[in-house]
Order: C-alpha cells, then sequence, then structure tokens
C-alpha cells in the first residue's frame, strides 16, 4: 500500500499549485487587457479618426488627409484607379485588416463615403513597445514579487511545522514493544517549538507510557493465568478421573464426575481461547508446518465424552490432505471450538469434519437455526432459542474472532430443525506429505 504523502510534500505541492493558479490569473489579466487595448481602444480610436476626417472634409474639400507618425491615410476617389493606392491596400475591402510589415503588423481600418474609400494604416508598434514596456515588464515584476514572498512563505510554513514533523518522526520510528518515551519528554522538543507542538508532546508521552503500562500488563496476566488457572484445572481432572474409577461409586455419581470431567475439558479450552485471544501479538505462538488432517482427528477423539450417553456419532471424511504453515496450537482451538459447539447443539444424528482442499467443514444434524440467529450467531453470549444445552455462548465468537486476527476465512450456513455447517478456508494450503 503506497504511503501517504508527508505534511511537507503536501504544503509544497499547496504552495506551488497556488502559485501557479496565481501567476495563471496575472498571466491571463494582462493579455486580456491588451487584447482590450488592441480590439477596443485602437479600433475605436481609428473609427472616431475616420468619422473625423469625413466630418472635416466635408467642411474643407481641400483638407490633407492624416500623415503621422504611426499614421497613414489613403484616399480613393469614386471612379479612382486603385493603382494609386500601395500595392497592400488595393484588395481590401471596408473593415478592419492586418497587414504584415517589417517585424511588426499595421492595422487598416477602410471605409466607405460619398467623397471616396478611405484607408487608414495605423502602425502598432508603438503600441507594441508600449504594451510590452507598461503591460509585461510590470508583469514580470509582479510574478517576481510573488515567487519571492511565496518561497519566504513557504520556508516560514516549513520552519513552523517542523516541530511537528519532528514528532511524526520519531513516533514513525517507534519500536511498538519498546517505545522511546524519553523522545517525547518536553525538555527533548526543538528549541523552536511552541505551546502547542509542547501539549501534542505531552499527549504523546502520555498515552505512549499507559500503551507500556497495559502492555506489561497483559504479559503478566497472560503468563500468570497459563499458570495460575492450568493448574487447579489440572488438578480437577485428575480427581475425577481417579474418582471415576472407584467401584463404590454409585451411577449418579459417576455421571457426576463426567459432567466435572467435561466441565474441566470445556473450561481448559476456553482457558486457551481467551489467553490468546488476550495476547497483545502473537508472541509465544510459533508457527510450523502441520497437517491439518491429523489435528483435526486428534480433536474429534477429544470430543468423545461430550458425546457419551448420545446416539451421536463422530465422523470424520478426508477427501483431502493438506499441511498449514502456522500455529497448530490457534488451528487445533478453533477446530475444538466448533467441534464442541456442534456436539452442544447436537442430540441426534451426527457430527461430520470434512477435510476438503485448504479447508475444514465441521456439519451437524442438530437443532440448526433461524436466518435471524444465523446473523447473531458469533455476537458474545448468544444461543439459539431452543437450546437446552449447557454452553457458555462464546465458542462461535472464539471462532470469529481467531480467524479475523490470523486471516482465515469462516462460512456459516444453518437450517432450522436441519443442523449446522460451518467452513473454514485456510490461504496458502500446502501438500501434505505421506
Amino acid at each position: 500500500m503506497r504511503r501517504p504523502a508527508g505534511i511537507r510534500r503536501k504544503l509544497w505541492v499547496v504552495f506551488v499549485m497556488q502559485l501557479a493558479a496565481i501567476s495563471f490569473a496575472t498571466v491571463l489579466s494582462v493579455y486580456g487587457a491588451a487584447t482590450i487595448l488592441e480590439d477596443v481602444l485602437i479600433k475605436q480610436a481609428l473609427k472616431e479618426e475616420a468619422a473625423h476626417f469625413w466630418a472635416y472634409r466635408a467642411a474643407d474639400p481641400s483638407a490633407q488627409l492624416p500623415n503621422t507618425a504611426n499614421m497613414r491615410g489613403y484616399l480613393l476617389p469614386p471612379g479612382g484607379a486603385r493603382a494609386a493606392l500601395p500595392t497592400a491596400l488595393r484588395a481590401l475591402a471596408p473593415g478592419y485588416h492586418r497587414l504584415g510589415g517589417s517585424g511588426h503588423e499595421d492595422l487598416v481600418y477602410v471605409t466607405d463615403a460619398a467623397p471616396g474609400q478611405l484607408y487608414l494604416v495605423f502602425k502598432q508598434e508603438q503600441v507594441d513597445r508600449l504594451a510590452f514596456l507598461f503591460g509585461f515588464v510590470p508583469l514580470s515584476v509582479v510574478l517576481l514579487i510573488i515567487y519571492i514572498t511565496h518561497y519566504l512563505t513557504y520556508r516560514a510554513s516549513r520552519r513552523a511545522l517542523s516541530p511537528v514533523i519532528g514528532l511524526a518522526s520519531v513516533v514513525r520510528r517507534w519500536d511498538p514493544k519498546h517505545p522511546d518515551l524519553a523522545a517525547l519528554e518536553p525538555a527533548n522538543l526543538p528549541p523552536n517549538s511552541d505551546g502547542d507542538v509542547e501539549v501534542l508532546a505531552r499527549a504523546l508521552h502520555g498515552f505512549a507510557s499507559r500503551i507500556e503500562s497495559f502492555i506489561e500488563r497483559e504479559r503478566n496476566f497472560t503468563r500468570d493465568a497459563s499458570h495460575e488457572l492450568r493448574t487447579p484445572l489440572t488438578v480437577v481432572k485428575v480427581a475425577a478421573g481417579v474418582l471415576e474409577e472407584e467401584p463404590a461409586l454409585s451411577p449418579f455419581g459417576q455421571r457426576s464426575v463426567h459432567r466435572i470431567r467435561r466441565a474441566a475439558r470445556d473450561m481448559e479450552a476456553l482457558i486457551e481461547s481467551f489467553l490468546i485471544l488476550a495476547r497483545e501479538d502473537n508472541t509465544g505462538l510459533p508457527e510450523e508446518d502441520f497437517i491439518a488432517n491429523e489435528v483435526v482427528r486428534d480433536e474429534l477423539e477429544r470430543a468423545q465424552d461430550l458425546v457419551i450417553g448420545k446416539p451421536v456419532q463422530l465422523l470424520l471424511e478426508q477427501p483431502q490432505r493438506f499441511a498449514l504453515h502456522a500455529s497448530p496450537r490457534v488451528f487445533a482451538v478453533l477446530i475444538g471450538n466448533l467441534i464442541r459447539n456442534a456436539c452442544l447443539y447436537t442430540e441426534r444424528g451426527s457430527v461430520t469434519a470434512t477435510i476438503g482442499e485448504g479447508t475444514v467443514r465441521i456439519a451437524d444434524t442438530g437443532i440448526g437455526m433461524s436466518a435471524e440467529e444465523l446473523a447473531r450467531v458469533t455476537q458474545p453470549f448468544f444461543r439459539a432459542g431452543r437450546s437446552r444445552s449447557d454452553g457458555h455462548g462464546v465458542g462461535l465468537t472464539i471462532v470469529r474472532r481467531l480467524a479475523d486476527r490470523f486471516g482465515w476465512q469462516v462460512e456459516f450456513e444453518s437450517e432450522l430443525n436441519a443442523g449446522t455447517a460451518v467452513t473454514v478456508r485456510f490461504p496458502h494450503p500446502q501438500p501434505a506429505e505421506g
């Protein structure tokens, strides 16, 4: 994934775009002013000059044609020979025309009147020179001032943002497991940092300190809970196993011991799942290559006690064999939760584990779920309304959380009074050897 641009780059882009927009607007304005000067003022001046000449000629037939440094007039009497006109003017119709000159263009205005046809030739060289001196030269000066101002503003903005960028660099270099809190202490801030930067640094320092204490408590909890909770559960399991072998134990006592053993096994699985999910990272969960089929078979054997006394078969179908490079402990916890959940909600029929190509499907013939219940199946402590099992309502929640954490895909299917099927898809399965 492409990393978003930093503050410096964004600031530079904003200033460049702003500078380009101002420059474009300035150039466009000057060009528009020059165009207006030519198309409106000069043409209007030629038109008024022609009207003035005709009026002056009507009063004095001997009036001379305009002949100045920038304008020259020619008059073609009615029926006169066009050969008397300069070659470039002979074919021009009434209106405005442009004629190419030596290094410049001339603007020609042709008008008809009763005394003849008047040709006014205006030399734009002087006007172009004035437009350049009073238009583009000031434009260049204005643009230069704008560029210098923007550059100084950009430098000042970078200087103002440099403490924030420095903080971002410190946070970017952090090791999440061992953050360098000393780098965020106000005493270590750059000398030009203002009050807002100091407030931000203090907030980040306090936040990082709390995160570090949270991580330490998480490590202590998972370490202590792993030992302190498993030890009494082991004692309960061993004691229940000894009691179960007692010959004088009554049938009621045997059923009670069996429930104790099953509850202890469920509690052990729940503790294992919760400890995995409680970890801040996956430290302590080494990954290795293992055969998924063997782990599924072991979990089915461990679940045999859950269906004692019920007409339920635990079946394993293996049309495919595959291996995974992952944590076998996490895989076993996930599959075990699915199998136990299926056993708890199935009173007769079967619980079948089917191993496909990179998939494990656990299907039962239990009570099933409606569409509304299926939509809530992964919510904590949710159990189907018709269930009479002694489940805790967290099995499928644990499955969903484990799958999301390790990048596995879980799909749920269920039909009321027909059973439920859960398919887990594992990316990048490997062929199983042997």
